[in-house]
């Protein structure tokens, strides 16, 4: 007689399937809630700095503190917020700060909780807490007005520039190499809850002027982002497409271009509050 066996097996694969894809889909859940800052935060270690000046320590919440480098400049007419890329900290902008203020801008970056001389640990909350205390160091204690404040977010600080520039009056955003959000650079498709720095949704809550500069050749967040958020902007906004751009060479990339688009972003604003 024929065996009966073919007849059971199609069931059995496929509870197995089933089975595999809900136990691997629980493990993603998993890493999603409680795995994903080990994932997306990568602080140098050990920091590039010492605390000394140039640098700064400012006081936070109990006894956390938030490095900041602060360079003014009294013939600028913005001062840019800088919120740096991951896997560095503020020594590796020791020489980078000083080319804003070459080209006429004041500059203040800090370091995320948890990176460089920063306390605490990194988390997407974390850096709301941070930006918004280097925010308040610039408008509070050194008598910036918000609207002469340009939030710049380079890849992960993307996040929290965008999340500042939603939340308070600043006088620009400007995204580099940045990202929708942190799970679409993994996948275009939705399908985990609980995304991080949710940047597309958030710019239509934006009122400030935007400038969006994103490499065509970015190997670490695709160039679709950039369109995407420079598509999500309310006008007015700007964009610097640079053809041979990657991701960690952008603004090097770009040479004369990447300070010709911030300077025209500014002129843009400065005309504007006329």
């Amino acid at each position: 007689m024929p065996s009966r066996r073919p007849v059971f097996l199609l069931p059995r694969v496929l509870r197995t399937a089933v089975i595999a894809l809900a136990l691997s889909y629980l493990a993603l859940l998993l890493v999603s809630r409680f795995g994903v800052n080990a994932l997306l935060f990568h602080p140098p270690r050990p920091p590039t700095y010492t605390a000394d000046p140039p640098y700064q320590l400012l006081e936070r919440e109990g006894d956390d503190l938030l490095a900041v480098r602060y360079i003014p400049n009294s013939n600028a007419r913005f001062t840019i917020l800088y919120s740096h890329g991951n896997a560095e900290d503020l020594g590796h902008l020791d020489p980078v700060l000083p080319w804003y203020v070459r080209e006429g801008f004041g500059v203040l970056a800090y370091d995320y909780s948890g990176y460089g001389r920063s306390t605490g640990h990194p988390s997407e909350q974390g850096t709301y807490r941070d930006i918004e205390r280097a925010y308040r160091f610039l408008t509070e204690e050194q008598g910036v007005a918000p609207g002469r404040i340009l939030v710049l977010g380079k890849s992960v600080g993307s996040g929290p520039a965008t999340e500042l520039a939603r939340r308070k009056p600043v006088g620009g955003l400007i995204l580099e190499s940045a990202f929708t959000s942190v799970y679409r650079v993994a996948t275009p498709v939705r399908f985990l809850p609980g995304d991080r720095y949710e940047n597309l949704a958030k710019l239509g809550e934006v009122d400030c002027p935007v400038l969006v500069i994103h490499g065509k050749q970015d190997e670490v967040i695709p160039f679709a982002h950039g369109e995407a958020l420079y598509r999500a902007a309310e006008p007015p906004k700007r964009r610097l497409w640079v053809e041979r751009g990657h991701h960690n060479d952008l603004m090097f990339a770009a040479g004369p271009d990447y300070w010709r688009a911030l300077r025209e972003f500014s002129h843009a604003l400065e005309a504007g509050s006329d």
